[in-house]
């Protein structure tokens, strides 16, 4: 048991690190092609100056091998940038966020308490943009519901119930697979809860205050 466990877990590593060359790979070959791009030449101009056949700079440029040290140095002089320039792609950190179902950040705004829920499903970090989203579950038949104004735009997708949500001075029903694009700057809200329980989507996307 013990033997196959570190097979398995051979493997595992084994496919990790394949992935990690190819995306090194793909990188590599994005970066080369928007550097010849760049300068206006194609692929046969940058192979000739850089000693490499045409379809040998395809295959770089495809991410379909590995090149070697020595003819990212003979690209980058081609091309006149350094060769760490090739590896940016791969280097720079992507916003990622997983959330399995149910396990949203549960997020107090105006109307939040009983029958009212939100939860946060991700947010993005060190962008000139804010992107919020949110689902949000009323399961609760009220009376009195709060009123939203703040900067920026706002989606929102039916997924469950029915509502009569108000932007402005208009009110517009919800049904599952109805959507709402709106300027969050105008006060919007639900206006009156007509089917329960009443299930939408709500993306927020507003400048960042750093950018």
């Amino acid at each position: 048991m013990v033997d196959l466990d570190r097979k398995e877990a051979k493997g595992e590593d084994s496919s990790r690190d394949q992935h990690s060359v190819e995306a090194l790979e793909i990188a590599i070959g994005k970066q080369v092609r928007s550097s010849r791009r760049r300068l206006n030449l194609t692929v046969a101009a940058l192979a000739k100056q850089a000693q490499l056949s045409a379809g040998m700079l395809s295959k770089i440029e495809n991410g379909q091998t590995s090149p070697s040290l020595a003819t990212l140095t003979s690209l980058a002089n081609a091309l006149q940038v350094p060769v760490t320039s090739f590896f940016r792609g791969y280097e720079e950190q992507r916003d990622v966020t997983y959330i399995k179902a149910g396990e949203g950040l549960p997020i107090e705004r105006r109307g939040s308490g009983a029958g009212h829920q939100y939860q946060l499903l991700g947010h993005t970090i060190g962008k000139p943009y804010n992107i919020e989203p949110y689902l949000i579950t009323i399961d609760d038949q009220s009376e009195v519901f709060p009123v939203f104004q703040h900067a920026g735009m706002e989606f929102i997708y039916m997924l469950e119930g029915r509502v009569a949500y108000r932007h402005a001075n208009k009110s517009y029903t919800l049904e599952p697979g109805d959507t709402l694009f709106f300027d969050a700057e105008a006060s919007h809200g639900p206006d009156e809860i007509q089917k329960l329980p009443c299930r939408y989507l709500s993306i927020i996307i507003s400048e960042s205050a750093a950018g």
